[in-house]
């Protein structure tokens, strides 16, 4: 299985949610030949597809044509698998294009046993969560890797709802919420 980039992560994400799962417009700063070897990477391996684009809706374009008409891109059913939404039904529209609406699939991410990330998951995971200082004696880290740690792997990468909550005498307590394990 191929390994997302952010990038195509971002593109593939925003298409999920945006109405007939259309890919554009492109995360900013993405343009000219960079956005066009983006693009042409996630085609070839099934998340993207072109198709023409609904004028009348106002319908973003990708290119034109020539003749009057523009293509779009929508996100595919192996595009949506790629990120982790699951297709779940198609409605045929009048044009011979699907609409395919996606819920996003039941499955919790889990981290490798043994890792300083699966440590700091299970303390945060904890009914009194962990401060700060607690998180830094436990993985040796810097106090400003572990905040990046919960900010851009735990919420950002992994989905998981991480709480901030000062607490006389312990600082700011950080936890997960959700199931406790």
């Amino acid at each position: 299985m191929t390994k997302l980039t952010e990038t195509q992560t971002i593109i593939l994400s925003a298409g999920a949610q945006r109405p007939d799962n259309i890919a554009l417009p492109l995360p900013k700063g993405l343009a000219g030949a960079a956005a066009k070897m983006a693009v042409n990477r996630m085609i070839a391996l099934g998340w993207l597809q072109e198709v023409d684009a609904n004028l009348r809706r106002k319908e973003p374009l990708w290119r034109e044509t020539g003749d009057g008409h523009g293509t779009t891109l929508v996100v595919t059913d192996a595009g949506l698998l790629a990120i982790g939404f699951e297709p779940v039904k198609a409605k045929m529209m009048s044009s011979t294009r699907a609409i395919v609406q996606a819920q996003p699939v039941a499955k919790p991410p889990t981290p490798r046993a043994g890792t300083k990330q699966a440590l700091l998951i299970t303390m945060l995971r904890q009914s009194d969560g962990a401060s700060m200082q607690e998180i830094v004696e436990a993985t040796q880290w810097l106090a400003h890797t572990a905040r990046g740690a919960i900010s851009g792997v735990l919420k950002k990468k992994l989905g998981f709802v991480v709480t901030a909550e000062r607490i006389e005498g312990r600082g700011t307590v950080y936890r997960i919420e959700g199931p406790v394990s």
